[in-house]
Formats: C-alpha cells, structure tokens, sequence
C-alpha cells in the first residue's frame, strides 16, 4: 500500500505542493476505518500519511465503512474542508455514493481499488441503489476519475469471489456493445461507439476466454501471476472503457430488474450480470454455438448459470415478471437490443436460460 501512495505522491501530491507553494495541500483520504474492512483501511491511512509526511501535505481521513451511506458522508465531509483531491474509496459501493458529490464540489478523485469485482473505479458513472439494494438509476459524472491505481498484491489477497464477480461484470461487454453498434444506439457517453471502443470490448472478451480460468486458480493460491494480470486489466480497464464507450444493453437491464427480488440481493453486481447475459443471448436469439461458449465459460469459473444461482430457486412466474417489466422500463438500455423489446419476452428469456443451465448441470 505504502507504494500505491508513492505513485500518489508523484502524480498529485508533489505537483500541487510545488503549486501551492507555500499554502498547504490537504487531501482527503477515503477508507473503511470501521467494520470488517477496518484492518485494510488502517493500511491506507499509515500509508498515505508516510507518502505525504516529508513533503508537509496535510492528510484528512474519513471512515466510507464500505457503504453508500459512509462514502457519501465522507464526500460531504472533505467538501467542507476543501480539500484539492481525494484518494481511497476501496468498496464500489462507497465510490458510487461519493462520486457525485465530489463532482459538486468540483474535487478531482484517484481510485485504489482493492477488488476487481467490477469496472466501477475507471467508470465516470455512478450506479444509486435503495437502502433495500434495488436499482434506481445511473448518475454519469462530468468526467472519470483522475487516476485508478491498481496493486496486484493487493487484489490477490481478496476473496476469490469478487475477481469472479468482476469476470461476469465484464462478459457482458463485448455482447452489449455489439448490440448497439448494430442499432446505431447511444452509449455511456450520448454518442456512438468508435472502432477502437468495439474493439476493445472484444479484446475483454477475448482475454476472459483465454485468461479467466487460470486467474482464478491463481487468486485461489494468492499467486500473481500473467494471467491474474491480464484479467485484472480485463475487469478494472477494458470492461470500463468497452461498456463507457460501446453502450449497455440487455444483460444489464436484467440485472437492474433482478434487484427487485430480495433474494437476490446477497448476490454481487457481476453475478447478476453474468446471469442477465445467458437470459439475454437467448433473447436476440444468438447462434447456439455462441451461448454454449458462454456457458463453457461461465460453468469454468463458477458464474452463475440459473435462477437458483442468484438466489431464485422456485420463483413463481409472476415474480419473476416482476423482474422483467423492471428490466423494460422505458429508460431502461435492454431497448438498445434489435426489434421490440417486452417484459413477456424478456420472462421467456430468462426462464431458457435458467433451463439450459439446469440441463447442462445434470449431464
């Protein structure tokens, strides 16, 4: 951690000390100094306050707690004390609820995640939830972040879970910027994707293919190694920079309409994700050599392949309905995808998708 902060240093801190000159700098440090994530929040605040102790910058902590309600506090709090950047927000949750506050307040912020759990941190949007974890709407920031910083070493000592969450999180990309080259949809953005967006929404793909599996096995021994690399890059980088600059469509929506089901709320972004493509591929109707590479992949790292899988065994029809119709909400990016688009398709869709996965399981 003490390294991620010397890069800091060099990048903002040594910069903005020589052009302030003689007025000191204080930026805001964001990390979970409470809870379970305690420990690993102490080490970011010792080590922001060795990087920043020689050069006289002034270190302003606050607790995130890892939550939306801590990080938009701690927002709040370093808008108060002006402070000219701040660093941390390890838990996307917290990062999400900050961001818009601190585009108010006109502070500039660097990511150092420690999980690659999703392509939040190089993303200028945030994603707002209920306080009962149900989706409500997408807040798009003025810009990205100034800097994400990533430490493998830190990454491969989290649970294994997140990194697979953050490879379903980015499955979806290549697919969902596809379906909106081809309907001349908007992306993240409000414009049309460009040839170096699409390409690297495939290059993730691509790399998850020939990577994934053997990252995972890696993140279970704590072994960094090439391929741990390329899927960080895949989840964190080109996941974030595909789906901003190519678009979302189906999967995603999906996702927003599961999070109306409380069961499904101890289930993390991606694995949602991961579900919501299968039930989408079945819904623009892809060739079935294609949604079998996915399974492929999906059943080798351990994504979810059915409803049962993201907590909804033996969910009646009618709430699953409810699933769909939120996942078509006028707003909503499934209506990227080609023709008409409605919440009885949608249920079907998910209902295939569940079954082959169930089949594939029994053989």
């Amino acid at each position: 951690m003490h390294r991620i902060f010397a890069v800091i240093a060099s990048i903002v801190v040594l910069p903005a000390a020589s052009a302030a000159g003689a007025e000191r700098l204080a930026v805001g440090v964001a990390a979970p100094l409470s809870g379970p994530n305690a420990p690993l929040g102490r080490q970011v605040e010792q080590g922001a306050r060795i990087a920043a102790g020689p050069l006289g910058v002034e270190i302003r902590t606050a607790d995130d707690a890892c939550s939306a309600q801590g990080g938009a506090a701690a927002a709040r709090g370093f808008a108060d004390a002006k402070v000219s950047v701040v660093v941390g927000f390890l838990c996307t949750e917290a990062i999400e609820a900050a961001l818009p506050i601190l585009k108010g307040a006109g502070i500039p912020v660097i990511i150092v995640p420690t999980i690659a759990s999703t392509d939040a941190p190089c993303s200028g949007c945030a994603v707002l939830y209920s306080a009962q974890g149900v989706f409500e709407s997408v807040y798009y920031q003025r810009s990205n972040p100034a800097a994400v910083l990533v430490d493998s070493a830190i990454i491969v000592r989290a649970p294994v879970r997140f990194l697979v969450a953050g490879m379903g999180d980015a499955l979806a990309t290549w697919f969902e910027a596809r379906s909106c080259h081809a309907t001349r949809s908007a992306n993240a953005c409000g414009g049309l994707s460009t040839l170096t967006g699409l390409n690297l929404a495939r290059l993730c793909y691509d790399t998850l293919l020939r990577y994934g599996a053997a990252a995972k096995t890696a993140a279970e021994q704590q072994i960094i190694t090439p391929a741990l690399g390329h899927i960080i890059e895949a989840n964190t980088l080109l996941s974030g920079i595909g789906f901003e600059s190519g678009g979302l469509a189906s999967a995603h929506s999906i996702h927003n309409g599961l999070t109306a089901l409380a069961e499904t709320h101890a289930f993390y972004h991606g694995e949602k994700v991961a579900f919501g493509l299968l039930a989408g591929l079945q819904l623009i109707d892809a060739p079935p050599e294609e949604i079998n590479e996915v399974y492929r992949f999906c059943e080798a790292v351990g994504l979810p392949t059915t409803l049962a899988a993201v907590g909804l065994a033996g969910c009646g029809r009618d709430r699953l309905l409810q699933v769909a119709q939120k996942a078509c909400a006028p707003e909503e990016c499934i209506h990227h995808e080609a023709g008409s688009i409605t919440p009885d398709k949608v249920l079907n869709a998910m209902l295939a998708a569940d079954a082959i996965g169930t089949r594939r399981k029994s053989v």
